[in-house]
């Protein structure tokens, strides 16, 4: 946070290096879940309910509860680190101060739609499989977009117009503490 404060952020190239890395490695995590999705099914209804209600058909046993489970929670936790990081990136971004939150809102509930998508599907109801193909593509796009965005950020050097926001009604930067 200091960084961004001080405006460290646009002269510190070690800085500005490790986030370069780190979208780039997220990127690879991006490309990954989607051959991963696509290896198991498609963006078909038809393809996502034989995946976690199984298919007699294909010899495809449903998904069980257990294993759902640990997957479920290896996700909830890595998905929640990820999106903190990425997300706490946006404060680099000379984004407008109404879109940002909007941006990572969206990205969290995307991520937990997706999750809990695979429930849905599983154990309610097939229909859940249009929800699951729309949280997976929404969670992608976001994704993209905060990597997008981050890049965009260190690349151009627009993190120079990094403005704090106003703490009532004067202009006081925030406090720099946190070093």
């Amino acid at each position: 946070m200091r960084f961004v404060i001080t405006g460290e952020f646009s002269r510190n190239r070690l800085l500005q290096t490790i986030i370069v890395l780190f979208v780039l490695y997220v990127a690879l995590l991006w490309v990954s879940n989607a051959l991963l999705y696509f290896h198991k099914m498609d963006l078909t209804y038809t393809s996502v309910v034989e995946y976690y209600r199984g298919s007699e058909d294909k010899f495809m046993p449903p998904r069980s509860y257990q294993g759902m489970l640990e997957i479920s929670h290896f996700h909830f936790f890595a998905m929640g680190m990820l999106l903190l990081t990425l997300t706490h990136l946006m404060l680099f971004v000379p984004l407008a101060s109404k879109y940002k939150p909007l941006l990572i809102t969206w990205s969290f509930l995307s991520a937990i739609c997706d999750e809990g998508a695979n429930w849905l599907v599983r154990f309610v109801h097939p229909l859940f499989a249009y929800f699951k193909i729309a949280s997976f593509l929404s969670l992608e796009i976001s994704l993209a977009v905060l990597m997008g965005l981050s890049l965009w950020s260190v690349l151009s050097g627009s993190q120079r117009n990094y403005r704090p926001q106003a703490q009532g009604a004067s202009e006081a930067p925030i406090a720099t503490d946190l070093e």
